[in-house]
């Protein structure tokens, strides 16, 4: 049954094509078709939907209701139509496999890098339509055309007319699935994993930033492992720049003159670190031995002072003391404490009137 519907649905492909065909001989843009039927195997029906997907941004056009026509709404579209249908191919083609490896084969295959290898492969790059000074630091322009002309296709020709291209006029002729499930994509990613594995350090540093011809930001990024530089790259993002000096990286580190020298550092670094540690704690050991000495010699003033009942001899001959002043002064005090008469002074003016 199912061989049946699908040898019906190739009659009609084939029917469709030579009905466009006879209606290409009466149009005036028969090489446009014709150059697009070349990629895709049959002939447009809207042409106009394939044109607008090599459009890009920088050389939009407006609508006749004055809306900037170009490739990224269509760009938006097949972004989603494309993950459908490799998702469908892969999940067919590597039956029994778990979810994680089904994700991570699809997402190699619909990443920019990849879509921008197949739009040059099937001609895209010298259709697109865009400005110099833009071209020169859009790195993704023609995977991001690719993912439109899928849209394009949907919107034209339906679904499954969108998988057949995908199937016979690209992965078929391409794409090895089998290899592309066992490749390393995320460079720095796969370093990482590395040096945590091996226990070594890595650091990614931003060396230098400098604008292109076009004043356009590069960005250049260095790997070190164990401070060793082993690898750069330049991108016009710090994210790409930092991919192509891991995969850099990644190919260093399968060098065995390099791998030894990184044990050297490792060992050294290890020594010095222990080295450290051994002086730190004895620095801590004689600071410790330093309080303790203090602390004794300050302990019996420590301790005097702590309890107020004990006071020294010389304080108590002192209390003595003051304790026989303050008996004289008592005995003598009635005396001293009368007060004077004026009539006893004998210099007083008032003695004479006694």
């Amino acid at each position: 049954m199912r061989a049946l519907s699908s040898r019906n649905t190739q009659s009609n492909i084939v029917l469709r094509n030579e009905i466009d065909k006879i209606r290409l001989l009466f149009r005036k843009d028969r090489e446009s078709y014709l150059c697009f039927y070349r990629i895709l195997g049959f002939y447009p029906r809207n042409i106009q939907l394939y044109e607008q997907a090599l459009l890009h941004k920088s050389t939009s056009v407006r609508s006749d209701k004055g809306r900037p026509l170009n490739n990224e709404r269509l760009e938006f579209l097949g972004d989603a139509i494309l993950d459908a249908i490799v998702g469908d191919i892969v999940y067919k083609r590597f039956e029994g496999k778990r979810e994680g490896f089904l994700t991570n084969t699809r997402s190699k295959i619909v990443q920019r890098e990849t879509l921008n290898k197949l739009a040059v492969e099937i001609g895209l790059d010298k259709l697109i339509k865009y400005s110099t000074r833009s071209s020169s630091h859009n790195s993704y322009m023609y995977g991001n055309a690719f993912e439109a002309f899928i849209g394009a296709i949907y919107l034209d020709q339906g679904y499954e007319r969108c998988k057949q291209f995908m199937e016979q006029r690209i992965i078929n002729r391409y794409i090895d699935l089998d290899k592309i499930s066992r490749k390393e994509v995320n460079f720095k990613s796969k370093l990482i994993e590395w040096s945590q594995k091996n226990k070594m350090e890595v650091s990614f540093e931003l060396i230098e930033q400098f604008l292109d011809h076009d004043s356009n930001p590069v960005f250049q990024t260095e790997v070190r492992i164990e401070g060793l530089p082993a690898g750069t790259g330049t991108g016009y993002s710090k994210k790409e720049s930092q991919q192509n000096a891991a995969q850099m990286a990644i190919k260093k580190v399968k060098e065995p003159t390099f791998m030894s020298t990184i044990e050297e550092i490792k060992i050294q670094h290890s020594a010095t670190a222990t080295e450290m540690e051994t002086e730190m704690e004895i620095e801590f050991a004689t600071d410790s031995e330093t309080e303790l000495a203090t602390g004794l010699e300050n302990e019996p003033e420590t301790e005097l002072n702590a309890n107020p009942e004990i006071e020294p001899e010389n304080v108590s001959e002192k209390n003595i003391l003051v304790d026989e002043i303050s008996t004289v002064q008592a005995t003598e005090a009635p005396a001293t404490s009368q007060s004077k008469s004026p009539c006893d002074d004998p210099e007083s003016p008032n003695r004479d009137l006694q």
